[in-house]
């Protein structure tokens, strides 16, 4: 017997989204690809959105950085990217992502499933919820368990010898672009991180304000600063392993594809707004109620402007 949560999400029909980081700008065995254009309440997402066919499964994939890398890692609208996945009814999210590594056993090409994040940035908008409506969603474990252990096991199958897949760790968000300096990376190796970036922790938060279950693959290009004995990290370090990346990504990817097209299980992100909405909705501007309707119509009923 299939539970409620289940029933009332219909995940059965739902999708999977692929927003594809640095390095990552379309998926190997993607078929049947369609562009799709949406104009959100949050402006456009990065670039069109590509529903496609992979592991038997339907598949939205979205370019972080958008497909010529035109954004900055601050400019990335990410309120439009997630705000126009759940419009396609993306109920999972992977996040291949570019990131340095911190600790001397995280090595390059290494691939991280971290469980915790660092935010260090100070420039993102990272909810859907002011201007009168007002959530506090539960960040304590900020990566769905269940999707990240799916991923972890699928990614070991498809892990080339001699890199090692790690589970579990902590992820530095700082702002960028630049890298870190010596002194910061320093900093961030004794607050005990494991990997530093610059885009998944803001759409980690937006994600689970839209209900979406989220997780990272984090794909090590470098030692970022800190270690003697490598070269400080640069563009064509960086650009060097991306394309080593790239491969097992997709690889990866379409692994948990075909795995979540089995099972499609269910997980707490999926109703992360049930006890997380503070505000009435009948104390919403309407302006705003509208915005996040795509969020709220399960708890609050469908808008429609008088």
């Amino acid at each position: 017997m299939q539970s409620t949560i289940k029933d009332s999400l219909n995940l059965n029909k739902a999708r999977l989204g692929v927003i594809g980081g640095s390095g990552l700008y379309s998926i190997d065995n993607l078929k049947n690809i369609q562009e799709i254009s949406i104009e959100t309440p949050y402006g456009k997402p990065s670039d069109n959105l590509r529903l496609g066919s992979l592991g038997g499964m339907e598949v939205i994939f979205l370019a972080r950085h958008g497909r010529y890398h035109t954004f900055t890692p601050t400019e990335i609208p990410y309120r439009a990217n997630i705000w126009a996945m759940r419009s396609l009814n993306v109920r999972w999210l992977l996040s291949p992502s570019a990131v340095g590594s911190l600790q001397e056993q995280i090595r390059p090409l290494d691939v991280v499933i971290p469980n915790q994040f660092i935010d260090r940035t100070h420039q993102r908008p990272l909810t859907f919820f002011n201007n009168g409506a007002v959530a506090h969603v539960t960040m304590a474990d900020p990566f769905c368990p269940v999707l990240s252990r799916l991923l972890a096991e699928e990614g070991e199958k498809e892990m080339p010898q001699g890199r090692q897949l790690h589970r579990g760790g902590t992820y530095l968000a700082m702002e960028g672009p630049a890298f870190s300096t010596r002194a910061e990376s320093e900093l961030y190796r004794q607050w005990g991180c494991s990997v530093i970036g610059m885009t998944n922790h803001t759409e980690a938060r937006l994600a689970r304000e839209a209900e979406i279950a989220y997780t990272s693959l984090s794909m090590v290009t470098d030692y970022d600063c800190w270690h003697e004995e490598h070269g400080n990290v640069s563009v064509e370090m960086v650009i060097g392993n991306l394309k080593a990346n790239a491969s097992i990504a997709c690889k990866i990817v379409e692994s948990v594809a075909k795995k979540l097209n089995n099972i499609r299980p269910e997980s707490d992100s999926h109703e992360a707004l049930k006890s997380s909405l503070m505000t009435s909705k009948d104390r919403v501007p309407k302006k705003t109620r509208e915005k996040i309707n795509l969020f709220t119509s399960t708890y609050w009923g469908n808008f429609t402007e008088e």
